[in-house]
C-alpha cells in the first residue's frame, strides 16, 4: 500500500491534489502536511501535521512514522512574491527540495514529485510553441530556482536512481483556492472581482498572451505523470504541459458573454515584464506521447465552471 506525503497541502495545488489522492488510495494513507492551517476538508479528512519543510528532523520524522514511500513536494514561494524577497525565495524553494531529495534517497522512497513551471524559460526562449528542450534563461529568482531544480532532479536520478517526477506549470486556475501571488494570478483575480464587483484592474497589459491550465486538468496530468510506468519517462527534469493560451482581453471578452455588463481596466505592474520573459504557448507533445497527457478544459469551459464555482462561494 502507498503511503503519501503532501507537502504544501494548503496551497493552490495542494489543497485539491490532496483530496483527489486521498479518493485514490484511502483518507488514512494520504498526510497531508503545510507550514499553516489547512481546510477542514483536509484536517479533518484524513492525516494532517503542520510541518516546515525546512526542518529536518521533523520531516525525516513525519516521514519515518508514517512509513512515506511517495512525496509531493508543492511548498514554494512563487514568482510575484519572490521578487520582493530573492534571497529569502531561494533558500526556502531550494533548500526545501533538496531536503526532499536526501530524504528520498537515504530512505530509498519509490518516488517523489516536485512542481516546476514556466518561469523556466527567459527571454531568449523561443516564444511561440515552445519546444520541450530549448534555451532556457530565466531572469526570476523564482525562475532560476526552478531551473536549478530540475537540474538537480535529473542529478539525482542519475546519479542516485531516485525517481522523481515534474511539470512545467503553466498559469493554474481554480474557484476553490484564491491566488497566491504568481505572475498569472490575474486568471484567477478576474473571476471573483467581475462576481464582486463587475470591474477587474489586471496588472498585464490586455494582450498579454500565456499558457494556462484549469486545475482539473492540472490535478489529473499530475496524477497522470506519477502513476506512469518509469520506464515511459524519458524527461527527468521536467514536462512541459500547455494547457490554453489567451490574453486578458480574450477571458475578459469570455467573461462578458455571461456578465454583460463586466469592465477590465489595465495598470500594467512589475509582473509584465515577468511575463514578457515566458512563452506564449507551449509543445506538450512530448508528454502526450511519453504517458497520454490530455486536456479537456477550453476557455469556454474553464470561463463556465470559474463563474458558477466563484459564485456559489459568495452565495
Amino acid at each position: 500500500m502507498e503511503k503519501i506525503l503532501v507537502i504544501g497541502c494548503a496551497g493552490q495545488i495542494g489543497s485539491e491534489l490532496t483530496l483527489e489522492l486521498r479518493k485514490l488510495y484511502g483518507d488514512e494513507n494520504v498526510v497531508a502536511t503545510d507550514i499553516k492551517p489547512a481546510s477542514k476538508e483536509i484536517t479533518e479528512g484524513g492525516p494532517f501535521e503542520i510541518l516546515d519543510v525546512l526542518d529536518t528532523h521533523r520531516l525525516f520524522g513525519t516521514v519515518s512514522r508514517n512509513k512515506i514511500t511517495q512525496i509531493y513536494h508543492l511548498a514554494a514561494i512563487l514568482s510575484g512574491n519572490a521578487e520582493k524577497k530573492p534571497l529569502a525565495s531561494w533558500h526556502i524553494n531550494m533548500e526545501s527540495l533538496l531536503n526532499v531529495l536526501e530524504m528520498a534517497r537515504e530512505l530509498n522512497l519509490k518516488r517523489i514529485f516536485w512542481p516546476s513551471s514556466i518561469a523556466v524559460f527567459g527571454p531568449t526562449t523561443p516564444r511561440v510553441d515552445t519546444p520541450q528542450f530549448t534555451v532556457m534563461e530565466p531572469n526570476t529568482v523564482y525562475g532560476i530556482s526552478k531551473l536549478a531544480g530540475e537540474r538537480w532532479l535529473e542529478y539525482y536520478y542519475q546519479r542516485y536512481g531516485v525517481d522523481s517526477r515534474s511539470l512545467r506549470y503553466p498559469g493554474l486556475i481554480s474557484y476553490k483556492t484564491e491566488a497566491g501571488g504568481g505572475t498569472t494570478d490575474y486568471a484567477v483575480e478576474i473571476f471573483y472581482e467581475a462576481v464582486r464587483n463587475g470591474h477587474y484592474e489586471c496588472f498585464l497589459s490586455e494582450n498579454t498572451h500565456l499558457p494556462m491550465m484549469f486545475m482539473d486538468d492540472a490535478i489529473k496530468a499530475t496524477i497522470d505523470v506519477m502513476e506512469a510506468d518509469a520506464s515511459k519517462i524519458s524527461v527527468r527534469s521536467s514536462y512541459n504541459v500547455a494547457g490554453i493560451s489567451f490574453s486578458p482581453k480574450e477571458l475578459a471578452a469570455a467573461i462578458k458573454k455571461y456578465i454583460p455588463d463586466f469592465q477590465i481596466t489595465y495598470n500594467p505592474d512589475f509582473r509584465q515584464a515577468i511575463a514578457d520573459s515566458w512563452p506564449k504557448s507551449i509543445d506538450d507533445s512530448v508528454a502526450a506521447r511519453d504517458w497520454g497527457l490530455k486536456n479537456t478544459f477550453d476557455l469556454k469551459r474553464m470561463t463556465e465552471v470559474m463563474l458558477k464555482g466563484v459564485k456559489e462561494k459568495f452565495q
